[in-house]
């Protein structure tokens, strides 16, 4: 182990706070953040380039390859107010479903019309159609037609930045909000599990006996209220990371996914009895009490906020006894939160 490395391992101060800031900042490699390993067995706190050590050979680890989009755009609405405008996802039809946030990102704008325009930035425009889904009140997030001169992409490497949130402290370029996999852009943030991988850690992975697959979700806003469940997601899972999925369990390996957007992909490409198959489109599939996992053994995440909704994820995962023991351990031992923080890997006992 380097001395860089023997120094990560110190005990960092025992209190919980906000990741305000990526590791790199922190003077850390990216795989130099904590990890939290709990099982059946016991619980233990290393560091993420000591993955492999938990892992067996004939594991597969389930990576997400989607990349981050700079989704964040200022605008001014129609009655002289400033906003940011996130976007979240592309629909069939060419709208966008969109959330429009206050300039210091303490919260969302909830009181857009339908009709309503909002200047962006650069000469774009766009303009809210209707409430997503139509259903809600709340009007937190909205569909709008967007109205920009070329092609999108180019328009949001021009003005976008990453989406951020309050507890980040200071703007952070897309480098920053890109994991080691990614490789097609659509997500609107990070899939933050997948942050810690280094390219000399997947060699490592390989090396062990453990096999690396794709899949592909782009991920829309993160910012739900308590207790609103995700909303529907764009996904693909490819006939040869179906078949390794299944010959893996038919050789008693297990399946980790790298995060809850790995794990909701290949859920959504399961039947009952866990079989995948090659599948895409649009996934509404929620983990959690009504529904368990089928596929997935394993889990690696980052911390969440307790009240979000990717709980009952992990919950679905681990179980219940599990993720509150992790979650109180990463209380006690000032574990980082967010996507720029420390990550756990859960592995229970199959069911």
């Amino acid at each position: 182990m380097t001395a860089l490395r023997a120094e990560a391992l110190v005990e960092e101060p025992r209190r919980l706070e906000d990741a305000t800031e990526p590791p790199e900042a922190r003077g850390l490699d990216r795989d130099e953040v904590r990890l939290m390993v709990v099982s059946n067995d016991g619980l233990e706190h290393t560091r993420f380039f000591d993955l492999s050590r938990f892992l067996i050979p004939g594991d597969l680890v389930v990576v997400n390859t989607s990349a981050t989009l700079p989704a964040a755009v200022d605008g001014i609405r129609a009655d002289a107010r400033w906003t940011v405008v996130h976007l979240a996802a592309p629909l069939d039809d060419g709208t966008w479903t969109i959330e429009l946030r206050e300039p210091d990102a303490s919260g969302p704008q909830a009181d857009s019309r339908d009709g309503e325009r909002v200047d962006l930035i650069g000469g774009a425009q766009l303009e809210v159609v209707s409430a997503y889904p139509q259903t809600d009140r709340f009007r937190r997030i909205v569909r709008a037609r967007l109205e920009v001169d070329g092609p999108l992409g180019d328009y949001l490497a021009r003005f976008g930045r990453p989406i951020s949130y309050c507890y980040v402290q200071q703007r952070w370029p897309l480098a920053m909000y890109q994991t080691v996999f990614a490789r097609d852009a659509g997500s609107a943030e990070m899939p933050s599990a997948g942050r810690p991988f280094t390219t000399e850690l997947v060699t490592e992975l390989t090396v062990r006996g453990i096999a690396v697959a794709p899949v592909t979700l782009h991920t829309g806003v993160s910012s739900q209220e308590a207790g609103e469940t995700p909303l529907p997601e764009r996904f693909h899972v490819s006939a040869s990371t179906a078949s390794l999925v299944n010959h893996t369990h038919s050789n008693g390996g297990r399946v980790i996914a790298v995060g809850t957007t790995v794990t909701r992909a290949l859920e959504s490409a399961a039947d009952d009895t866990g079989f995948v198959t090659p599948s895409e489109g649009w996934t509404d599939v929620v983990l959690g009490p009504d529904r368990q996992t089928r596929v997935v053994d394993g889990l690696v995440t980052g911390w969440h906020a307790p009240e979000a909704s990717h709980i009952e994820l992990l919950r679905a995962v681990a179980g219940v006894e599990l993720v509150e023991r992790a979650y109180e351990a990463a209380r006690a031992e000032g574990y980082l939160w967010h996507e720029f923080g420390d990550s756990c890997l859960l592995v229970p006992e199959r069911r």
